[in-house]
């Protein structure tokens, strides 16, 4: 496709993209064939969602289409994920009915110290403060991941699958709407001198005249065009050479400068695991293991089906949403104390998803009243290894510069892959024409609470942070492929995956209506759910249960789901709330 078209489709998939099949032409009495759906793209823009499309109906597989997708999201959606930053992804392999997990989660550098974001005081500085600098930034682990991914699920050469990014960093592509409200959100913390930190980034996302980049405008990035060259060309250069001098030196860069180096970056390697999988009712859903917060997703739903039964008035019924929210509320307390990355603290996995846990903690749950006092339980009890110590409530801070997608091809391969940078637009670097991650500050600012417990979550040289990253995959009654979904949305992940899988699984709604639905945050007795979404008697049903309600204007999910219907059909749904497009593949279309 040529990039007057991909231009033309920017503005118009949005209505093309959602529609289903086209009605059967007739001529006279003579039907003609339908165009089979054999596939489906979901991103949180359609320029990525074409670039998915256009890798499957080459003959790609699922993988071969995340790759072409992130490396897409990078350049047109900077301000939430790159192949600089990080993520984790989920793959359903059709044929063995298999499930893998692949970490790419970005690692602390060997120089990283507990005083990491600590004053002189022993302080935690301000957020801002740490995460718009070079202490921030952590060794990427994007590349390595979908290179890893590739190696075991692709179909079509690696260096074939950077095309249409190249040629959007190349040619242009025009500004979204989100991409420049982003930029104008963020305008008053880019670095427009060298004093304040680098400043090419507000370079690249601004006018010579200073003014935020206007939706349209056509921005091109040959230094990103050039970083794709040499990543296609081998993904192993992305961790020598040119491209990590370029990381490390601008990590170390005053003011702020962190201790990232070439050698953090030339020594990090991507994780394949088995995935986390739990059973609920007659299917099995899997999602992604640590440091990720999947397992918490898995517990929210494994607390519903022990807890009372939901009404058949589905999200209607003002009731079923308290009982999700008490199941959230449980969740976070456990979330909060025990969840980081287990090659150095032990977490207490088994525990927290074992039967006699959950029915236990289970029994918090009423239809009467808001439990007034949750709190984290006791897992350990409920698994042979023992607790070699006692953890302390976590301080790590939130943000939301994060992405999510699903694929399906056309042989049944899945894809579920939240990609993040952190924060919006990352550290507010650049190197090579990519944003650089701040996943840093998902490490908790304090490495003991206040009690003189450490921190699971705390700051380690060589240690990947805590995620609230959760892609989750479910497996019919038969281990055949039924859904995927995902969303970013930092720490209220958990919240935005759980209402969705809800939404579908016990609610009977279609992707898109359930992630229509309000999104509700219950991390404590605070509940916040989105006032222009909720229905009035919903809202007042959880201030009558005895919450204290917080009624936002919004939250910034990006969720994206697709479902197997009976009849072997795939249905997409893509979040309102960001710029998603939802791509159907068909069998007429794959070379």
């Amino acid at each position: 496709m040529d990039f007057t078209k991909r231009f033309f489709l920017f503005f118009t998939l949005f209505i093309i993209s959602a529609c289903s099949e086209q009605d059967v032409a007739t001529n006279n009495a003579t039907e003609e064939v339908k165009p089979k759906a054999v596939g489906i793209v979901v991103t949180a823009n359609p320029l990525a969602t074409e670039a998915g499309l256009e890798i499957l109906r080459a003959g790609g597989s699922a993988i071969d289409a995340a790759v072409a997708v992130e490396a897409t999201l990078g350049l047109v959606e900077p301000q939430s994920s790159g192949l600089a930053g990080g993520g984790f992804l989920v793959h359903y392999d059709a044929d063995t009915k298999e499930i893998d997990f692949y970490n790419g989660r970005e690692k602390a550098p060997m120089g990283a110290t507990k005083s990491l974001f600590l004053d002189e005081n022993g302080e935690p500085i301000p957020s801002r403060e740490a995460k718009n600098s070079g202490r921030s930034i952590g060794a990427p682990g994007a590349v390595a991941l979908l290179n890893m991914a590739h190696k075991d699920h692709g179909k079509l050469a690696w260096r074939t699958l950077f095309n249409p990014a190249l040629e959007f960093s190349v040619n242009g592509f025009p500004v979204s709407p989100r991409m420049h409200d982003s930029i104008v959100a963020y305008s008053e913390y880019f670095h427009r001198t060298p004093e304040e930190g680098p400043t090419d980034l507000y370079e690249y996302l601004f006018t010579d005249e200073g003014e935020p980049l206007p939706i349209g405008y056509l921005l091109s990035n040959p230094e990103y065009a050039e970083s794709l060259r040499i990543i296609a060309n081998d993904p192993a250069d992305f961790y020598r050479g040119k491209i990590a001098q370029e990381i490390a030196a601008k990590a170390q860069a005053a003011p702020n400068g962190g201790t990232l180096s070439v050698e953090d970056i030339a020594n990090y390697t991507a994780v394949k695991r088995d995935p986390y999988c739990s059973r609920y009712r007659n299917t099995t859903l899997c999602g992604s293991a640590l440091p990720s917060s999947w397992v918490s997703v898995s517990m929210v739903m494994s607390l519903l089906n022990e807890a009372p039964e939901f009404s058949p008035e589905g999200a209607d019924d003002p009731a079923n949403w308290t009982l999700l929210a008490e199941a959230l509320r449980i969740t976070y307390a456990d979330n909060n104390e025990f969840i980081g990355d287990d090659d150095f603290v032990d977490v207490p996995i088994k525990g927290l998803m074992s039967d006699a846990y959950i029915k236990e903690r289970a029994k918090l749950i009423s239809r009467e009243r808001a439990n007034p006092d949750i709190k984290a339980g006791n897992p350990w009890a409920y698994q042979e290894e023992p607790a070699a110590m006692l953890y302390g409530k976590d301080a790590t801070l939130d943000d939301v510069g994060t992405t999510h997608f699903v694929i399906v091809d056309a042989e049944g391969n899945a894809v579920s892959m939240t990609a993040t940078v952190e924060g919006y637009f990352g550290s507010l670097r650049m190197a090579g024409g990519m944003i650089l991650n701040n996943q840093l500050t998902d490490f908790s600012f304090r490495y003991e609470d206040e009690n003189g417990n450490p921190i699971a979550n705390a700051v380690a040289p060589g240690k990947r942070p805590r995620s609230s990253m959760s892609p989750t995959i479910v497996l019919d009654e038969n281990n055949d492929f039924l859904m995927a979904v995902g969303s970013p949305g930092g720490r209220n992940i958990i919240s935005y995956v759980a209402k969705t899988v809800v939404g579908i699984m016990r609610w009977g709604l279609s992707p898109q209506e359930a992630i229509d639905l309000p999104n509700m945050v219950a991390r404590t007795e605070q509940i916040r759910i989105e006032r222009n979404r909720a229905k009035p008697e919903i809202i007042q049903a959880l201030r009558d249960f005895g919450y204290n309600v917080y009624e936002s204007e919004g939250e910034i999910s990006g969720l994206s789901a697709v479902l197997k219907l009976p009849d072997g059909t795939l249905q997409g749904g893509a979040d309102p709330r960001r710029e998603g497009t939802v791509g159907i593949l068909y069998d007429n279309e794959i070379q």
